[in-house]
């Protein structure tokens, strides 16, 4: 079965909700101008295994969001914590994996008949989770692709699952990003302009692209150009260097000029993103935490 990525290193550590100190004054020492959304685990040799150590962690040192790919796997008591953590610190909730049967790594096929129930099922789940961390989107991947089946059978076989979630979704006001991956050459969805096609077959605002410009750069390149092009159908980004996911520097990709042209264009449009950074250290070591953040402070101080 392919599975999908996740950021490995998602340690939840301890709550210790009655020890969590007072967030209602925390302050930044800087606030980044993009909604720069790291995860839980990327900073644990600073803030320890603690998730409100790690939330007021991320938000001293200027970020302003939190994505958290496994939220539907949380108890309760956990994803009500990282809501009311997020909310007293003036952080906003980015993606979480809409889980399919309650497992994050099990994707929807496009040949499969049973979909459109299976993946209803699915998204209305994300919905209730949604409503109690106060999310807007969710990241959905579609499967493997079927050598058996024409491609463009396939394609309208997608189309029909997503419109079927789309409609669940559309009613909350909420929102499928939908994901193409570079992870196995046999996943259906796998560039953008692909990503584009199926968005506005879908027709709702409740299905858009979440441009990952890791997976995007390895799949087809081009990322500037790629934005310009399907900018209409985007709803969120994420970024990781190639190779080695890690942060913005470490590989080939220009982040400093792919930050300007996506900063320009949010103010020509008035449109906003949450970048979320689903990228690496996959280990606990201050000085790679400190490396990762301050790429980000670099690249912001010349947008």
């Amino acid at each position: 079965m392919i599975t999908r990525r996740t950021l490995v290193h998602t340690a939840l550590g301890a709550l210790a909700v009655g020890a969590a100190p007072s967030l209602s004054g925390a302050s930044a020492k800087r606030r980044f101008k993009l909604k720069l959304a790291p995860h839980l685990g990327q900073f644990t040799a600073h803030a320890g295994a603690g998730v409100v150590d790690q939330l007021k962690f991320m938000a001293d040192e200027g970020f302003t969001a939190l994505e958290d790919n496994s939220m539907m796997q949380r108890p309760i008591a956990e994803q009500e914590t990282i809501a009311r953590t997020l909310e007293q610190l003036g952080m906003s909730l980015g993606v979480f994996v809409v889980a399919v049967g309650g497992n994050q790594n099990k994707l929807f096929t496009t040949g499969e008949k049973d979909n459109p129930k299976t993946f209803v099922k699915a998204c209305q789940d994300a919905v209730a989770v949604a409503k109690r961390v106060n999310a807007k989107w969710m990241t959905v991947v579609p499967g493997v692709f079927t050598p058996r089946l024409p491609i463009g059978i396939q394609t309208a076989n997608a189309i029909d699952v997503l419109r079927a979630g789309a409609e669940v979704f559309e009613r909350e006001k909420l929102v499928m990003v939908l994901e193409p991956l570079a992870d196995s050459p046999d996943l259906f969805l796998r560039t953008a302009d692909q990503a584009y096609e199926l968005c506005r077959a879908v027709n709702s605002p409740a299905c858009k692209i979440l441009f990952d410009m890791y997976h995007l750069q390895q799949n087809q390149g081009s990322i500037i150009a790629s934005i310009d092009q399907t900018w209409s159908e985007i709803g969120y980004f994420q970024m990781g260097d190639v190779p080695g996911r890690l942060w913005p520097g470490t590989g080939e990709m220009n982040y400093g000029n792919i930050f300007k042209h996506a900063a320009n264009k949010m103010r020509e449009s008035g449109r906003e993103f949450i970048f979320g950074m689903e990228h690496g250290p996959w280990k606990a070591d201050k000085a790679g935490e400190r490396a990762c953040i301050e790429s980000y402070v670099a690249i912001d101080a010349a947008l």
